[in-house]
Parts: structure tokens; C-alpha cells; sequence
């Protein structure tokens, strides 16, 4: 298992960071690890939404929400038959901004188990682009 973690600073609100990080759907448009996104259900935002995405190096996988607490975490927990895991993010004022406290938990499965430490190396990259891509979003 891999578990890699993450802090950034968004010279953003909570509420504002927070609403772009929940709408799961719309990932594909500002991060350059899911190819495309799109809800699955219907109604509000919270746990048990689910969302599917097209993630690069993986493919096709479910996401859902969990531990969702408004303007304060939300984890997306992933639904594929190859891995498990997912990635909690946790949000924070400070200063005038949002703290943002990433956890991301990747658990190959079968034979996956092989490939755990490149995995851990994807892992990071993926963080960290995702990251990236937030904050440049957010910030332009």
C-alpha cells in the first residue's frame, strides 16, 4: 500500500475551493489526470454521490464520496476491480486562504500487488499534477 501525502495553499476561500473540488463531474475540464467525468446519480452533493472518470494510466473507474463534510473534507474513494484506495482532501482557513491537507491511499489488488512500488511513483506524480492543476484554476 501507498500513502502519499500532500499540503498546498489556495489564495482562495474555503467555500470557494471546497465547490470545485466536490463538483466531481466536472474534473476533466481543469485536471490533466482525468480524460473525461461525469456524475452518476442525481441530487445533492454528499456522501454516496458517485462519479465516473477516465483516469490517465488507469482507465475508467468509480468515485465516491465519503466523510463528505461541507467545507471541511471530502474523501473520494476509488471503485475498481484492480486497486483500492482513494484521496482525502481536507480544508482549512489560513491567512486569507485554504489550506488543503491531501492523503491519497493506493492499495493494489491480485496481482497489482507486483507493481505496489511504481504504483506509489504514479501516485505522487498524479498528486502532484492534481495539485497543480487545482490551485492553477483556482488562482488565474
Amino acid at each position: 500500500m501507498a500513502l502519499i501525502t500532500r499540503t498546498q495553499f489556495i489564495e482562495k476561500t474555503v467555500a470557494e475551493v471546497f465547490a470545485v473540488v466536490v463538483d466531481g463531474a466536472s474534473w476533466a475540464d481543469w485536471n490533466p489526470t482525468v480524460r473525461a467525468s461525469r456524475r452518476l446519480d442525481a441530487g445533492p452533493i454528499g456522501n454516496g454521490a458517485r462519479f465516473e472518470w477516465d483516469l490517465r494510466g488507469v482507465g475508467k473507474v468509480v468515485q465516491e464520496f465519503q466523510e463528505f463534510e461541507p467545507n471541511t473534507r471530502v474523501r473520494f474513494v476509488t471503485h475498481v476491480k484492480t486497486l483500492g484506495g482513494g484521496h482525502l482532501f481536507c480544508f482549512s482557513t489560513q491567512r486569507e486562504g485554504t489550506r488543503i491537507d491531501h492523503e491519497v491511499e493506493i492499495r493494489p489488488k491480485g496481482v497489482f500487488l507486483l507493481f505496489a512500488p511504481m504504483m506509489g511513483l504514479i501516485g505522487r506524480k498524479d498528486l502532484r499534477d492534481t495539485a497543480n492543476a487545482l490551485q492553477a484554476h483556482l488562482e488565474r
